[in-house]
């Protein structure tokens, strides 16, 4: 798996999860668990993984909708 989108911001996780999911591609959420410990107060940034085949579709879908990408 490889990082896609490393954010502080559950929208952006949320929406880019959307824009992946309508293009078929799977996605992994991790540090979720870390932002519930820490009372969801957004200090532990969450991560957005995908399969490393996957890597450069799922990010030209996400630059293509305005969400800046890792790496």
């Amino acid at each position: 798996m490889k990082q896609l989108l490393r954010t502080t911001d559950p929208t952006s996780i949320a929406f880019a999860q959307a824009l992946l999911q309508g293009e078929g591609i799977d996605c992994f959420e991790m540090d979720v668990n870390m932002s519930v410990l820490e009372g969801s107060i957004g200090i532990f940034p969450r991560r957005l993984m995908v399969r490393e085949g996957d890597y450069d579709r799922a990010a030209r879908t996400l630059r293509d909708n305005g969400i800046d990408v890792d790496g």
